[in-house]
């Protein structure tokens, strides 16, 4: 159904063709008027090229060069271009014959100066021709950049929303591992009846605030990031009480410095949950520093050469983690010898 809207739009373009070819013609009468005062000769003969012009036009800026010249089908556009000069071509040759026998009655000396020549002739329409191609090409061409830009765009808001899928997927994850783990350790305590139990409750309400409301944020203050991971060793120095040696550092930390969410915590997790205890202790050793706009974190626990590490969910979803919200802005790397489980882990700004 034809809308109001695409009704105004068809006459304005119709108008715009209706002024240019006017424009063409004053340009035709003005170009084969030079040196000839017969105005009424040159307006016709103008006149007669008007249709030659038109159509070698249409056929090339609404066939030719959409359907051929832009989808790169070169030989079929050169072929038929060949075409169409030759018709038009003849057509101009027509017009010239038209000035001769219809406009000056065989008298070639009535003919306007310019009319005569077949070549001045073919130039003025084949100008005109080229003038509007070029037009319709650069036309077309932003419209194909702009169509591009818009693809890209969409593109873009496609892999966002899937990366923010894949993030809440993670940390949907993430949040179980954790509690799981922690919620162990109270049920230990509470079956013991130990006097540390309140405390226990109360740093693990801390670490719930942070996930109920921190947790969803892309980035979370380094500082506030911090303090939890000193709640959640807290809480295993109550599960692992004489048997824990753990030394816990942090050097260069502003107020200021951002990191995702949860994206240390869980090497911790597994760093208690993997470690091996030697001699009676499970050791482990934890620094955070921030230097030249990079974000340090390394880790080392006990362990032996004979045992098989498993990452588990929390390190395999750090991985992925990463890859999402630090790509090509991280360096990992874990190592395992005889005696230590090692985590070297570099941020950089993002």
């Amino acid at each position: 159904m034809l809308t109001k809207q695409f009704f105004l739009k068809k006459t304005g373009q119709l108008l715009l063709h209706i002024i240019f070819w006017c424009g063409v013609l004053f340009f035709y009468t003005y170009f084969f008027g030079f040196d000839s005062l017969d105005f009424s000769y040159v307006l016709s003969f103008s006149l007669f090229l008007m249709p030659i012009t038109i159509a070698t036009t249409y056929v090339f800026i609404y066939k030719l060069i959409p359907s051929y010249l832009i989808k790169k089908r070169y030989f079929l556009f050169g072929l038929y271009s060949l075409y169409t000069v030759i018709i038009s071509s003849y057509l101009i040759i027509i017009s010239v014959f038209y000035g001769l026998i219809y406009l000056s009655h065989f008298q070639y000396a009535d003919m306007a100066p310019i009319s005569r020549n077949l070549l001045f002739v073919a130039i003025a329409v084949y100008l005109v021709v080229i003038v509007v191609s070029g037009f319709k090409l650069l036309k077309l061409n932003l419209k194909h950049i702009e169509q591009t830009n818009k693809l890209e765009n969409k593109i873009l808001e496609t892999q966002l929303k899937l990366k923010e899928q894949q993030l809440n997927y993670l940390k949907m994850q993430i949040h179980p591992h954790f509690l799981f783990n922690t919620l162990n350790t109270m049920y230990g305590f509470a079956l013991k009846k130990a006097d540390d139990t309140p405390e226990m409750i109360l740093k693990l309400s801390n670490l719930l605030d942070y996930l109920l409301y921190k947790v969803d944020k892309p980035f979370v203050l380094l500082t506030d990031d911090i303090d939890h991971i000193k709640d959640y060793i807290e809480l295993e120095k109550m599960r692992f009480n004489e048997t824990l040696n753990i030394h816990f550092s942090t050097q260069n930390i502003s107020e200021n410095i951002k990191i995702a969410p949860m994206l240390l915590l869980p090497f911790i997790e597994n760093s208690f949950k993997h470690g091996t205890i030697k001699n009676g202790l499970l050791s482990i050793k934890i620094n955070i520093t921030y230097r030249n706009k990079s974000i340090y974190f390394n880790i080392e626990n006990t362990s032996t050469q004979s045992e098989t590490y498993k990452n588990g969910i929390g390190l395999e979803n750090m991985q992925k983690r990463l890859d999402l919200l630090y790509k090509n802005n991280y360096t990992l790397n874990i190592t395992k010898d005889s005696h230590f489980f090692k985590v070297n882990l570099i941020l950089n700004s993002v």
